[in-house]
């Protein structure tokens, strides 16, 4: 039975094309996150998300073709192999880690390595563009991820865990995409399919997934 809705056909809310303007990048980020909790819930069928031609966001659970899509599942993220748990534990804010990880079934690995790129551990560190804290959190997302204070270090990596879970599950537990995504917005991979070509991002993935491989104890050529 085909299921599918799109940002130009009158899907529930407003959901604007791509712009260069604040509030519609906002909007349109709502959205995609929107998409990833109904996908969640849809009975018995994979959902998948595509662009269609005036540049609006399609949610269905059939391929067309001449189209790229991004399938979007919930499924758990599967692990490469055993963490070093000694390097883990012993890592600044581990409990903290720890917590978030089993609460949003995220690895701890994952955390700390993304944790290492963004902030060395500094539960002060601020961006020239206004993230904030250990994760490195922009305003908009730690407001939809529900975080209150991004200066708290249990607030800010239970955001974070949050919303890296959000883009594992959009991107099918692909964790170099979601990785990407966290770095320069979901919508920059969902548009290439790929990891953007921002040489900010083209830095940032390797960082996080060589950390990540590491603590994971897994060779620096194993696959993710």
């Amino acid at each position: 039975m085909l299921a599918s809705w799109s940002s130009s056909t009158g899907f529930p809310g407003h959901f604007p094309h791509i712009g260069g303007h604040d509030e519609e990048a906002t909007d349109m980020r709502g959205l995609i996150l929107g998409l990833i909790w109904l996908a969640a819930g849809a009975a018995q069928a994979d959902m998948y998300i595509s662009i269609d031609a005036k540049g609006g966001y399609v949610l269905t659970n059939v391929h067309r073709p001449g189209r790229h899509y991004e399938k979007v599942i919930a499924e758990p993220l599967a692990q490469g192999g055993p963490a070093n748990a000694q390097m883990i534990t012993g890592r600044p804010y581990a409990e903290v880690v720890a917590t978030a990880a089993r609460i949003h079934n995220v690895p701890p690995a994952l955390l700390h390595a993304l944790i290492k790129a963004e902030s060395g551990y500094n539960p002060k560190a601020r961006s020239r563009a206004g993230a904030v804290g250990l994760m490195q959190l922009m305003p908009d997302t730690a407001r939809e991820m529900g975080v209150e204070d991004r200066l708290d270090p249990e607030d800010n990596v239970q955001g974070g865990a949050r919303y890296i879970k959000q883009m594992l599950t959009l991107f099918d537990n692909d964790i170099t995409l979601a990785v990407a995504a966290y770095n320069a917005g979901p919508d920059a991979v969902l548009r290439r399919g790929a990891v953007p070509p921002f040489a900010e991002t083209r830095r940032y993935v390797p960082t996080v997934l060589r950390e990540y491989r590491k603590l994971q104890g897994l060779a620096a050529d194993s696959p993710l």
